[in-house]
């Protein structure tokens, strides 16, 4: 049999070629691109080895099961009474998961218990997480904490302070600041940015309205890079580094580990900090087959729990729309138990299961005052929590002096002691007004079931 070739088929024969080969330099590249990854980003195996958080008992490690009981019991009837319409409650001490309990509806329209792997949007309890990333690669060497963040994203210049806002129109004028953001501003969150639409003053608000800024979550196609971006070019409520205002620093922190790491911030997570630890259910953007895992946002409504609306967001983000804004103040979803390994790995000063995210010395400087006077209370802030100070301790209720903690927009909670080696984490899906008592009962019940 003979083959002929013409013009036209040699043509043919040799595009086919030439696509072959892209396509195998786009897979060479690929494949070079992971096995860099792999070799650069890897974690440590440390000479310290922890065991992986697992269940134990709750006498062996030294609390009390009769109290533990009446935490069931106030968590229980919280439920019965309709002060909230369900919940996940996570303690852990010494390495030990001693007390794990789901309560009510994941879903009172659909009829859906809660279960204790039930999936929580996390809100801000994302920012500790990109807190952490930020000093894993502050540990490489990448970068100062008092480096100006326009180091590494210039479109942020220099700083301006708002000055002067027309109501009328949404104008406004600026003054120059005399200190410019750094890495440690936007950690502690000193660096003037504010919150948009959460914002306590109106004005930022409108003007980050006005400039189009993504707040939070969104399905809407948008990336962390075109946000901060934008926020870049906004006023400042304050000099830098004088005051405390709640802000979208952990986004700007996000977009600012891309720009060092070279790896998208999901991507940086994922192998960096979720494989390591085995937090296999804490996402961005949840997979296919955890959808029905994912708890209702819910709001009281004549006596009854509904599903809460659509508002500036659609509370179904983590499992629909465009699904690339990755946000470091406030987008990520989550278990009780994969929050509890993160904890756990600080309470182990850095490691957990033989590997290690960040050393003994680098967890001593998360956890201690960064903000100096800025705060006079029972609690400081760090570089990812807020901790409770002596004060606070002496006031009881909170924990020790060194406790870290924090919480998030759906009325979820967190805390760790490291005196106590204690974890309590209490999980909850709600909007709107609610009489919910748990927050304060639990952490409170808590501490006093500690029995060594």
């Amino acid at each position: 049999m003979r083959i002929r070739f013409g013009w036209r088929n040699l043509y043919i024969f040799s595009t086919l070629v030439q696509h072959l080969k892209t396509k195998l330099m786009k897979t060479l590249i690929h494949i070079y691109f992971a096995l860099f990854t792999l070799v650069s980003f890897s974690q440590t195996i440390s000479i310290q080895k922890s065991s992986a958080l697992e269940t134990g008992n709750a006498k062996d490690a030294g609390m009390s099961t009769e109290r533990l009981s009446k935490i069931d019991a106030m968590i229980s009837e919280e439920v019965t009474n309709g002060n909230i319409p369900g919940a996940v409650a996570l303690i852990a001490r010494n390495g030990k998961i001693v007390f794990h309990k789901a309560y009510g509806m994941s879903n009172n329209e659909a009829k859906i218990s809660m279960e204790k792997d039930a999936i929580f949007r996390i809100a801000s309890q994302t920012k500790a997480i990109t807190s952490t990333a930020v000093m894993m690669l502050w540990e490489e060497g990448k970068f100062q904490l008092d480096d100006n963040i326009s180091k590494y994203i210039p479109e942020f210049g220099e700083a301006q302070i708002l000055d002067t806002f027309n109501e009328a129109d949404g104008t406004y004028t600026t003054k120059p600041a005399e200190n410019q953001i750094t890495i440690r501003d936007l950690l502690t969150h000193t660096s003037g940015i504010g919150y948009g639409v959460i914002d306590g003053d109106e004005r930022f608000k409108k003007i980050y309205a006005k400039a189009g800024i993504t707040d939070l979550f969104t399905t809407e196609k948008i990336t962390i890079a075109e946000s901060v971006k934008k926020l870049a070019k906004l006023p400042l409520h304050h000099e830098p580094g004088e005051a405390f205002t709640y802000s979208e620093g952990l986004d700007v922190l996000g977009y600012f580990i891309e720009v060092i790491s070279g790896v998208p911030f999901d991507e940086f997570f994922k192998t960096r900090i979720f494989e390591p630890l085995n937090m296999k259910d804490t996402w961005f953007y949840q997979p296919k087959e955890n959808y029905n895992r994912l708890v209702a946002v819910q709001k009281k409504e004549n006596d009854k729990w509904i599903k809460y609306p659509i508002t500036f967001y659609d509370t179904d983000y983590p499992i629909k729309g465009a699904k690339t804004f990755f946000s470091g103040g406030a987008g990520l979803s989550s278990t009780a138990k994969d929050y509890a390994t993160f904890l756990q790995m600080y309470l182990n000063e850095g490691e957990l299961n033989g590997v290690r995210l960040l050393s003994r010395t680098t967890v001593k400087s998360i956890l201690g005052n960064q903000i100096g006077d800025i705060w006079d209370g029972p609690k400081n802030h760090g570089l990812a929590f807020s901790i409770v100070n002596e004060k606070g301790e002496i006031s009881g209720g909170l924990g020790s002096d060194g406790t870290f903690e924090w919480g998030g927009y759906f009325n979820t909670q967190y805390f760790a002691d490291p005196k106590e080696k204690v974890i309590g984490i209490l999980m909850k899906q709600t909007q709107g007004p609610v009489d919910d008592t748990t927050s304060w009962k639990f952490k409170q019940m808590l501490f006093s079931s500690i029995d060594d």
